[in-house]
């Protein structure tokens, strides 16, 4: 028996002028093109608005095209949470590529399996890393382009592994390189991995679609304002931060990085930039309610805390509430 025809769908087949796939990389071409001088990216002393690192973001697309990266090609990325890993999460994507982020607390054989697992081209990495990354590297049976990245936020040891730096690197590439949208909403568009605590690392992909709407469940699950001020308390390496590079983007927010959970930083931070948002494990939650009272001091405005990755006990969550912060439990990856 023929199956019946719908007749509002005749002749509304799937076409440019009624359909665009979803993909997150929507979300920084509209916000850079609505609110081209909001802030986007805070780090120490450098500033980004958002036509700023859209800009930044092509650059780095257009470059790593240019070394021949396109759709199905991983570019891995070792870095801390600077406007660098802001910056892949977009400019990868917009080659096609697919962003391989890498855990920076592993060791060298658990980093290589990755490199090699996950057939990276290229690797992005910063200077903090440089003892992990270059045993890993000699544990590999093929060279890979290596871009440092030399934050000036950090002022420890290290050494330059690569071919260039990132500054250099985006010299290479065009502000208006022309990227395309996915072909398909189902592409890949990120590959994470498992720690390998029982054997070794396991692969996930995520696909722009997915992405997408992750990205923007964050903001109704959250009930973000517009313009929210989120703080990268939260590895961006995990789980892409949950895709909260995308969700700011979509918020037209503005990202506070952080190389690493100080609370007296977090707190320094949450005053000096009004800061809105952040995410973590109960472990950070944790770090800021055992923080000296000095510390919490002068914070007026309201905080909004999520929390995820392992169950968080009854007294943390009693804990942030008397700091008067408001905190939303949610399931992870």
């Amino acid at each position: 028996m023929n199956a019946k025809t719908n007749p509002f769908e005749t002749d509304l087949d799937k076409n440019a002028a009624n359909f665009a796939p979803l993909t997150p990389l929507s979300f920084i071409e509209r916000t850079a093109s609505v609110y081209p001088q909001r802030i986007a990216v805070i780090h120490g002393t450098r500033r980004y608005t958002w036509g700023e690192t859209y800009a930044r973001c092509r650059r780095l697309a257009s470059a790593l095209a240019k070394q021949g990266i396109g759709v199905g090609d991983s570019v891995a990325v070792m870095l801390a949470n600077t406007p660098e890993m802001v910056e892949c999460h977009f400019g990868v994507p917009m080659t096609g590529g697919v962003l391989l982020s890498l855990n920076t607390r592993l060791d060298a054989a658990a980093i290589g399996f990755m490199l090699e697992h996950g057939e990276a081209k290229v690797l992005i990495t910063d200077r903090e890393f440089s003892p992990t990354v270059k045993a890993a590297l000699a544990t590999l049976k093929r060279k890979l382009l290596v871009i440092d990245v030399d934050d000036a936020e950090y002022a420890g040891p290290g050494e330059r592994l690569g071919n260039c730096g990132y500054e250099e690197f985006l010299q290479e590439g065009d502000p208006a390189y022309a990227w395309t949208w996915p072909a398909d909403e189902w592409n890949a568009i990120s590959l994470n991995y498992t720690s390998g605590t029982t054997g070794n690392p396991k692969g996930v992909v995520y696909h722009h679609r997915g992405a997408y709407l992750n990205a923007i469940c964050n903001i109704v699950t959250w009930g973000m304002p517009q313009h929210a001020v989120y703080l990268w308390t939260l590895p961006m390496f995990h789980c892409n931060g949950w895709c909260f590079p995308w969700t700011v983007a979509a918020n037209a927010g503005t990202n506070v990085c952080l190389r690493k959970v100080d609370a007296a930083l977090i707190f320094q931070l949450i005053k000096a930039h009004r800061v809105t948002h952040y995410c973590g494990a109960p472990i950070v939650h944790a770090t800021l309610i055992n923080a000296p009272a000095e510390m919490r001091r002068g914070i007026t405005h309201r905080v909004n805390g999520m929390v995820a990755a392992a169950a968080p006990p009854a007294s943390m969550i009693e804990g942030m509430e008397k700091l008067g912060f408001d905190i939303t439990h949610v399931y992870g990856l």
